[in-house]
């Protein structure tokens, strides 16, 4: 799909999502797997549009996947008109994915709630946590919220406190570990040091 811009000084990722009706994230994965093109080559969200720009969607728009709705217990914290605040419990996935497309957050949302209008495969998550890992997770009820929110977290309006549990003797009362956190290279779904 082929389109002129006809607005400028927008950016790209906005912009598309005026024009194709999709959600900002939609159109940021596209702009992440090279699916856009601005005047033939690659870009990025950022991008400021220009009148005139050549921009092709080198993607059928088609994101479906079969997600079930599921009765599944989930235990919500908060609830508004907006948004909830769920407590996420050890070894529930967040979404579905490859390998887990059943018995997840999502499945049990989709169930309770109504989510239509909303991206399909991730309705409402504004954030996840790994699936070994219990927290409270803020969940959008519609998209308008679910950009805020997505917003926020990215300018870091919103605070994360984390709690560990750790087993022996601590020496010091405070300190830092720096120890990043990311995909093992053997085994995509675990995660390492």
């Amino acid at each position: 799909m082929k389109m002129i811009a006809d607005k400028e000084n927008i950016r790209i990722d906005q912009y598309l999502t005026e024009k194709l009706d999709i959600s900002r994230s939609k159109v940021q994965r596209l702009i992440e797997e090279e699916k856009i093109l601005v005047n033939g080559n690659t870009t990025t969200s950022n991008y400021k549009v220009h009148l005139d720009d050549e921009i092709e969607v080198l993607s059928d728009l088609d994101f479906s996947m079969n997600i079930e709705k599921e009765d599944i217990p989930i235990d919500i914290l908060y609830e508004d008109d907006y948004l909830l605040v769920v407590n996420k419990e050890s070894g529930m996935v967040v979404h579905p994915a490859a390998g887990n497309f059943s018995h997840t957050l999502v499945n049990a949302l989709l169930y309770k709630f109504d989510m239509s209008g909303m991206d399909k495969t991730r309705p409402g998550i504004v954030h996840r946590i790994d699936k070994d890992t219990s927290g409270v997770m803020v969940v959008a009820k519609d998209e308008k919220t679910l950009e805020l929110l997505s917003e926020m977290i990215k300018k870091k309006e919103v605070e994360r406190i984390y709690v560990a549990l750790v087993d022996g003797i601590i020496m010091h009362d405070t300190g830092d570990i720096d120890a990043p956190i990311g995909r093992d290279p053997n085994n995509r779904q675990k995660m390492m040091v």
